[in-house]
């Protein structure tokens, strides 16, 4: 296994590397500031520019790598474009480049509440409209997938158990980044991951529960 992280310094993002790291997983981090990404990302990883609104910058950046994890994310700004040129468009440039490449397993991170349209969050450039039309377009696109769908995103850890379940049946919630990162991770060691949709949060009196059970009590999703 090889894999390409696409948002790698991202605050998710740098965290799926680590974990990726510590499982001994080649590592190959695409980011937009190979110098940045260089004194951000353990000595260990590859780094290589990749920017996901340039389509011709992800085939030499995903050359060789059987899985693709996208930790993308468009940043806060007035740009009303950039949540459709990087949470819908970028995806799909990643999507495209892996079915040519024959990626074995693209895992996507997205969001709890994507199907609300009338959500407050879409207030800000449609972002949830924009992340569920990727996730719509990676179910459709032949490949093996694995959409993670967390809560709040919080930069600490706290004490609590994870709970997932499948599609649109959390809607609040947080979860310490680095437990979508693990969340992630596993998906690929997880046959039962494969083709679904899985939400993503913790809280303090849920029990821990083993990375073997995480995704086997989820339905598959399916084409939409």
């Amino acid at each position: 296994m090889r894999a390409l992280v696409a948002g790698a310094t991202g605050a998710t993002g740098r965290r799926i590397v680590e974990e990726l790291v510590r499982r001994d997983i080649p590592v190959r981090a695409g980011v937009r500031d190979v110098e940045r990404g260089r004194r951000m990302l353990p000595p260990q990883v590859e780094v290589v520019y990749a920017d996901v609104t340039q389509p011709h910058t992800l085939t030499a950046a995903m050359a060789g790598c059987t899985v693709v994890l996208c930790a993308t994310g468009a940043r806060p700004s007035f740009n009303v474009t950039e949540p459709w040129a990087v949470d819908c468009c970028g995806t799909q440039n990643l999507v495209d480049v892996a079915k040519i490449q024959g990626v074995g397993h693209f895992v996507l991170v997205s969001s709890l509440c994507v199907s609300q349209f009338f959500h407050p969050l879409n207030l800000f450039w449609f972002i949830l409209y924009w992340k569920k039309q990727a996730e719509l377009y990676l179910q459709n696109s032949g490949l093996n997938y694995t959409i993670v769908r967390p809560g709040g995103l919080l930069n600490e850890n706290i004490p609590g158990g994870l709970v997932i379940q499948g599609a649109d049946t959390l809607f609040e919630g947080r979860i310490p980044r680095q437990r979508v990162a693990q969340v992630c991770v596993e998906a690929l060691l997880q046959p039962a991951a494969r083709h679904k949709i899985v939400e993503v949060i913790t809280r303090p009196e849920q029990p821990e529960s083993p990375p073997e059970s995480w995704f086997s009590q989820v339905a598959v999703a399916g084409h939409q």
